[in-house]
């Protein structure tokens, strides 16, 4: 209870602070206070995971602590950077948070701990970098890679995979890229896009941690019982990859919106394209989980149809709310 108080604390320090400095060591609590709780003694893999993650967190800190001292003297938010420092602080950022070419870590931490942990990883621990990122960035050609690989890598990288944790990391990967093209012009829309991933990410991580599924070979065995419960998850896949009209749609139509208001037509297409391959592998996930085994039924228990139903118009009905619009306010 002590190590979560704190990690919320140090996030929240770090994006209220007025100055790197405190950013900086808002970020230094949210790291020492996630290494206990990622530690699980019934895993052997988690002090492997926790090594690893504070090697590479550490390593951040460095380059973003240098990048602050080398400009202690002006030492608010809006000061000029020079470029080269300007780089070290993304990229600092970057690493933080898993974007790509700086990815290496996120799969092989994430596949080593609890998929509580995991959650927490792919969903709080990216708030404070992505908001001292919107704080310090501006479009630039860094930035517009970045976008590009981790779109293009989250997909690829996630279609050889049969591990469900490293899947979910490389997914985030790929979400990672929608976050910061969002961010670029309306903090609101990456606001919302983080929301909304979240609350899909939530939904399928419980539901994988409480069937005790780690890879994609059991998910044929998904609530054999209730095959509602196994259609309802498999519809959030199909959700977490933006398909309309699910909820996950709704805040990739905002980016594009506000991409295209901006005239980065390339980009937008670009992002559309690579994302068929994050939504490739969710199709190929929910294939797997929809296949019954040789002993169950293809019936239907009509007791959950209206669970059903009420899922598919929650999903539905904000992406079909938002297209009505014809200038979103956001």
């Amino acid at each position: 209870m002590l190590f979560s108080c704190s990690l919320m604390m140090g996030t929240l320090i770090s994006i209220s602070s007025m100055s790197w400095f405190s950013a900086w060591v808002g970020l230094e609590i949210n790291m020492l206070s996630i290494m206990p709780l990622m530690k699980n003694f019934n895993n052997k893999l988690s002090s492997e995971s926790t090594i690893k993650y504070f090697i590479t967190q550490a390593i951040a800190s460095m380059i973003l602590l240098f990048s602050v001292l080398m400009f202690s003297n002006s030492m608010d938010f809006m000061f000029k950077m020079q470029s080269m420092m300007k780089l070290f602080l993304n990229t600092s950022l970057f690493l933080k948070m898993g974007a790509a070419p700086m990815h290496f870590w996120l799969p092989e931490v994430i596949s080593g701990t609890s998929w509580l942990m995991t959650l927490t990883i792919l969903t709080w621990q990216k708030i404070a970098p992505m908001i001292l990122l919107i704080y310090s960035s501006m479009v630039n050609y860094l930035m517009l890679s970045v976008i590009i690989l981790s779109s293009l890598i989250g997909g690829l990288s996630g279609l050889n995979q049969t591990c469900m944790k490293k899947i979910m990391a490389y997914s985030s990967i790929n979400h990672i890229s929608w976050m910061l093209a969002a961010s670029m012009y309306s903090t609101s829309t990456w606001m919302i896009y983080f929301c909304v991933y979240s609350t899909i990410s939530v939904t399928l991580i419980l539901h994988l941690y409480m069937n005790n599924i780690y890879f994609m070979q059991q998910m044929s065995k998904l609530s054999s019982k209730n095959k509602t419960n196994k259609l309802i998850f498999s519809l959030n896949f199909l959700s977490l990859g933006g398909l309309p009209p699910f909820l996950g749609f709704f805040p990739k139509w905002l980016t594009i919106f506000n991409l295209s208001t901006n005239s980065m037509y390339y980009l937008s297409t670009i992002l559309i394209t690579l994302t068929l391959l994050s939504l490739f592998m969710y199709i190929r996930i929910m294939f797997t989980s929809m296949t019954m085994l040789e002993s169950e039924s293809i019936k239907m228990s009509t007791n959950n149809l209206p669970l059903l139903f009420l899922y598919i118009m929650i999903n539905t009905s904000i992406s079909f709310m938002s297209m009505m619009l014809s200038t979103p306010i956001f």
